[in-house]
């Protein structure tokens, strides 16, 4: 047997295998949901969705789509041979996926290993709302067991040739691959051909039964679209006292009846905590709402906490879709710019939170 046999018999098969010139993006899209030390990631051809969840109440994704890497290869056909999922002859024959849990904020750790996977905003409007500021009664304004294995240096091994990709970017590049289930994930970084690279491998976990809050879309009972930073500078201006967040959706005018000085704003939110309770409003205007969907009285309360997860997400966000249904689960979706690249085009990623209302 020849030595090119033996080299190629011996090359390692992957699940998973994925690359990127600049992990910047991909970094902030799971930092925008790095407030639990474990997450869930479920992989199919189409890309992949990171999941984290909080105190049963609070859900958060990270939908990445696989024209998001340079490259994406997931090779289901092994991905069954590894872990066979037999289905009864009765049900649909569905998409294979891989699903695994990994230490996110390790992970996230290790992409800045160079310290280069901090971003500014991508597209995110900076310019402040006129309309912003609490109404506050008195007046007065009141201003967060790893599994990790690491390796680096110039020529740090098994790291799958990671510079056979590298481009001209400036950034990080990332080569990340997954064996199956059992193996780890493993992340190859490098700055450029010639300086330094390192590897790091994080050990994966048997996924946990997961909390399952469907939205549905034909119960939903307001829709508002707003820009990011409108709701990123009111969730900042609150005081850490407030503890709780009422979101409420006010119909629009009767047809033929213009908007008056007393008629309620589309949008409010009021957060109530030890001081009392303070209140921002969201008037039908196109600078600020870009579109509205609510034909009735909406008021639903949520933990501010949970709310307040949506802050690490939101500076790298363009727009923000507010949705509650008739019962009170709330989704907050937000659109992430992805980079351009020449000669494709390129879909936004986006992440979500979705919330339960408090009980009465």
């Amino acid at each position: 047997m020849s030595q090119s046999q033996v080299a190629s018999d011996e090359s390692p098969q992957y699940v998973l295998s994925v690359f990127n010139n600049d992990l910047r993006h991909f970094t902030n899209l799971l930092r925008g949901i790095g407030f639990q030390k474990r997450a869930l990631f479920d992989i199919t051809e189409g890309g992949m969705v990171v999941t984290v969840e909080e105190s049963r109440t609070l859900l958060a994704f990270a939908f990445i789509r696989h024209d998001m890497f340079d490259e994406f290869i997931y090779d289901a056909d092994l991905a069954a041979e590894l872990d066979p999922d037999p289905q009864n002859d009765d049900e649909p024959i569905l998409p294979k996926r891989t699903i695994f849990e990994v230490n996110l904020q390790m992970m996230i750790d290790c992409l800045n290993v160079f310290g280069t996977a901090s971003a500014s905003a991508s597209s995110a409007s900076t310019k402040k709302l006129k309309y912003a500021g609490w109404d506050k009664p008195d007046d007065e304004r009141q201003g967060e067991g790893s599994g990790l294995r690491g390796r680096g240096g110039a020529n740090a091994s098994r790291n799958g040739r990671i510079d056979q990709y590298m481009g001209n970017g400036t950034g990080t590049a990332l080569k990340m691959t997954y064996g199956g289930r059992g193996q780890p994930l493993v992340l190859h970084l490098m700055e450029d051909m010639n300086g330094p690279n390192a590897v790091c491998e994080l050990t994966t976990y048997e996924p946990e039964p997961a909390l399952d809050l469907p939205f549905d879309s034909e119960a939903m009972v307001m829709k508002m679209i707003l820009k990011s930073s409108w709701l990123q500078e009111a969730l900042t201006e609150l005081h850490p006292s407030c503890e709780k967040m009422t979101i409420i959706g006010n119909p629009p005018p009767p047809p033929g009846r213009g908007p008056t000085l007393t008629a309620p704003p589309r949008l409010r939110l009021k957060a109530t905590g030890t001081f009392g309770t303070t209140e921002m409003d969201y008037p039908n205007d196109k600078e600020v709402l870009e579109s509205c969907e609510c034909d009735t009285h909406v008021s639903f309360t949520y933990r501010t906490s949970h709310i307040a997860r949506v802050t690490r997400a939101l500076p790298h966000s363009s727009k923000t879709s507010v949705r509650i249904d008739e019962e009170g689960l709330l989704s907050l979706q937000l659109i992430i710019p992805s980079p351009k690249k020449k000669g494709t085009k390129t879909m936004d990623a986006f992440t979500e939170f979705r919330c339960l209302p408090i009980e009465d």
